[in-house]
């Protein structure tokens, strides 16, 4: 893992998180559970992503 995907890794997951909190919010449901699984749904899946988006920056520019 390189320093470009941690780099990519805090926007990509700081959006993602962001989406799916104020998905769950616009849904209204209730408590702190939906909010809290969202956002870490959001910084697990941007993990490949990040490694995916890297990975073609790096390929691209070589």
């Amino acid at each position: 893992m390189n320093r470009l995907m941690w780099i990519l890794h805090a926007v990509i997951s700081t959006t993602l998180m962001g989406t799916g909190v104020t998905a769950v919010l616009a849904v209204n449901l209730p408590g702190w559970n939906p909010i809290a699984i969202a956002a870490a749904l959001g910084f697990v899946l941007s993990l490949p992503i990040s490694w995916l988006v890297s990975n073609k920056i790096q390929h691209l520019t070589r």
